[in-house]
């Protein structure tokens, strides 16, 4: 038996990067996957690729396109059983330097988005009572990164939200986690300066980031019983080295 079978998982930036290389892991250990993702073409097409049960076009930052995308799953699917949140988006800029719109964007996105996933989603995970969250945070929101003060408060805001979040709802079956992994090969971290990343490899213990489908067995030992039947509120740090709690 495969450690996910008929589980139903539905996974937001799963189009691409991390969030890709969960919705195939998942797919491979027997759940019906649910890619949602903004592009809605992107979508279809790596959901196609995965063999995945279904697709969503997805806004994170839009509460009505989230209401709207977890509704049709239920309806189609019957439940949720798994949410992941992997959308995201980062760019490089000094704090002091930075347009406000920069910053409300990736707020927005990498933390608010996540706040509307679970608004939606997590209450009918208590009303069957057993669900499993894993939110994609950074090694960032715990140490800081040199021009990126809006991305690492953004996945500090993740780590700090998914244990609240976890404290109110582990009585009712649903644990929600997170991971925090180091920098990772995906189009994401293509558009951060070689500068910065040549500088970041430099203070890695490993010497290397990572790839997307290094993170992915961390995400299926959270989601899987009994495998994640004790994580609560925690967050998992697969980051080549970068951090050491």
């Amino acid at each position: 038996m495969r450690a996910l079978d008929e589980r139903i998982a539905l996974v937001t930036g799963g189009a691409g990067g991390i969030g890709r290389a969960i919705a195939e892991a998942y797919a491979r250990e027997g759940a019906q996957v649910i890619v949602a993702d903004r592009d809605a073409g992107a979508t279809a097409e790596a959901a196609a690729d995965i063999g995945a049960a279904g697709h969503r076009a997805i806004d994170v930052t839009d509460a009505a396109s989230v209401e709207a995308a977890i509704i049709a799953t239920v309806r189609a699917h019957g439940r949720i059983d798994v949410l992941v949140n992997s959308a995201g988006i980062l760019t490089e800029a000094p704090a002091t330097a930075m347009d406000p719109a920069t910053w409300a964007e990736t707020i927005a996105v990498d933390l608010t988005g996540v706040f509307h996933c679970c608004r939606y989603a997590v209450p009918h995970m208590v009303e069957r009572g057993w669900g499993r969250v894993i939110n994609i945070a950074s090694q960032l929101g715990i140490k800081g990164g040199r021009s990126l003060a809006h991305y690492a408060a953004a996945k500090a805001g993740v780590i700090g939200f998914t244990k609240s979040l976890a404290l109110e709802v582990a009585e009712h079956g649903v644990l929600v986690n997170a991971i925090a992994p180091g920098p990772i090969e995906t189009p994401m971290v293509a558009g951060i300066t070689e500068e910065w990343k040549a500088a970041k490899r430099a203070e890695l213990p490993l010497g290397r980031f990572g790839r997307p489908e290094e993170i992915a067995p961390t995400a299926v030992l959270l989601a899987s019983d009994p495998g994640g039947n004790l994580y609560v509120g925690q967050t998992l740090g697969p980051n080549s080295g970068d951090v050491m709690p």
